[in-house]
């Protein structure tokens, strides 16, 4: 039996350039953020948005849809997955 993989370890399975693209709801980022740098966008607390992280699950962007995260990665030349 092989023991779990660390972070490191995960992280560096696709290289630098691997991403995902992550279903997150709005209400996570809400939480997770300063209210004036969402000051201005009208978000609903079940509303579904796209979260590109790397993968140690750092979030780089949030996107109002699936197609802009996957172009906004593919735009910075990064190799975007989806994760369920």
């Amino acid at each position: 039996m092989t023991s779990p993989m660390t972070l490191e370890q995960f992280a560096a399975l696709g290289g630098p350039d691997l991403v995902y693209v992550k279903p997150i709801r709005a209400a996570e980022i809400m939480a997770d953020t300063p209210q004036a740098v969402i000051e201005g966008f009208k978000l609903r607390p079940d509303q579904v948005l796209y979260a590109l992280c790397r993968a140690d699950g750092a979030r780089l962007a949030v996107l109002g849809d699936r197609d802009s995260a996957i172009a906004a990665a593919v735009a910075h030349e990064l190799a975007p997955v989806s994760v369920h």
